[in-house]
């Protein structure tokens, strides 16, 4: 797991068919997920308007340049090229230390959101964009989603936990259509712990269950 990985002109080439496809349907604001600043780079020239960086700026050093010069909205994600400690302080660590690299390119701290990076730690595996921790992925990622509100630090929290390894350990469900439902309930209760921005494969089930948590939180407000 953890292995895949494309050359950057394959990952460019099917990152900008997809976006020609949805700004003919759609003006919906426009999310590519990279690490390369090249494909950063042109994605925003084509009018993309939010880089989800899994690497937290810490990949390729040119992405600096780049979010300087379109400034564009930027998820930030948890990561570390060395191995660290899976628990909650090393997490907050990681995503200031991308914090603090995003204040260099100038943009507004409005723009920024955080990703504690559900399914990106592992004490082994292959590629480059997971971090190598010390402790259990499994009660690393439990306790990341039980502990949202704590690693917010004036940013919205997005979380990604749709169809994760977690859901599938926690219901012995190796098959990963087989997680719906868990999917769902990990989201809603992610919504209660403090998520403010969910990322899932399943649109209309999950904004069912996320409108009915947030209306018995009395959370309001950006769901």
């Amino acid at each position: 797991y953890l292995s895949t990985s494309v050359s950057e002109k394959t990952e460019l080439q099917r990152v900008l068919d997809a976006i020609k496809v949805i700004q003919n349907i759609s003006n919906l604001p426009i999310s590519v997920d990279t690490c390369r600043a090249n494909v950063a780079k042109h994605v925003l020239e084509y009018g993309v308007e939010i880089i989800n960086d899994i690497s937290g700026l810490k990949y390729d050093p040119k992405m600096i340049d780049v979010v300087r010069k379109y400034r564009p909205s930027l998820v930030l994600c948890a990561f570390d090229s060395k191995r660290v400690i899976g628990d909650i302080q090393s997490t907050k660590d990681l995503l200031k230390d991308s914090l603090k690299l995003a204040k260099t390119t100038g943009i507004s701290s409005d723009k920024i959101v955080l990703d504690p990076a559900i399914g990106f730690f592992r004490k082994s595996g292959k590629g480059s964009f997971f971090t190598k921790i010390k402790s259990d992925w499994f009660k690393r990622d439990l306790s990341v989603i039980q502990n949202l509100k704590s690693i917010k630090m004036n940013h919205p929290i997005l979380i990604s936990v749709s169809n994760k390894s977690f859901i599938g350990k926690i219901l012995g469900k190796e098959n990963v259509s087989d997680r719906l439902f868990g999917s769902i309930a990990a989201e809603a209760v992610s919504v209660l712990n403090g998520a403010d921005v969910i990322r899932t494969h399943n649109v209309a089930q999950t904004k069912d269950a996320i409108t009915v948590a947030s209306k018995l939180s009395k959370r309001h407000k950006g769901l």
